[in-house]
């Protein structure tokens, strides 16, 4: 039996697909918002992965008013207890209605978690789901398995790959 390489079970999302995927959340979401004719207030961006899909769908939905909370959760690819680094003024965001807080990816849902308790209210979008994180988030555009790691752009370069069965 061949043991798979750690990149076999991965899901490579180039910047292409990115931007697909996020103009497909942005259509998804366009006049969902409770504000008049469907319109969300702002968005706010969970750093540092869900920065581009934010700034993709603020641009699709003509969303001028976009910040950013910082949680950290992830050390390489290890997973931790999530830590708010900064986050939105409270007068701006207020319990979170009309505010589309927007990531690259939900995977245990323990991120959003600690952010949904800050604002309750706001409408939680990813561009990408794993089973154990859907609860967390109220819109999404695809689904992968939970053991399945998603490889971002801004995570590779491009190099050369050893072929998994060798050279001769």
């Amino acid at each position: 039996m061949i043991t798979p390489l750690p990149h076999e079970k991965g899901f490579h999302v180039s910047w292409d697909q990115i931007h697909r995927d996020s103009r497909a959340l942005a259509w998804r979401l366009d006049k969902r918002g409770p504000g008049e004719d469907g319109a969300w207030r702002a968005v706010v961006a969970i750093t540092r992965g869900g920065m581009a899909p934010a700034m993709i769908v603020a641009r699709e939905l003509d969303i001028r008013l976009v910040d950013t909370i910082s949680v950290k959760s992830y050390h390489h690819q290890t997973q931790g207890v999530p830590v708010v680094l900064s986050k939105p003024d409270d007068a701006m965001m207020g319990d979170g209605e009309g505010v589309l807080v927007v990531d690259d990816l939900v995977d245990s849902g323990k991120t959003l978690e600690v952010v949904r308790a800050l604002y309750p209210r706001a409408h939680f979008a990813t561009v990408y789901a794993k089973p154990k994180g859907e609860p967390m988030v109220d819109t999404f555009i695809t689904g992968v398995s939970q053991d399945t790691w998603i490889f971002f752009p801004w995570d590779m370069a491009l190099q050369y790959v050893e072929p998994y069965r060798g050279t001769d």
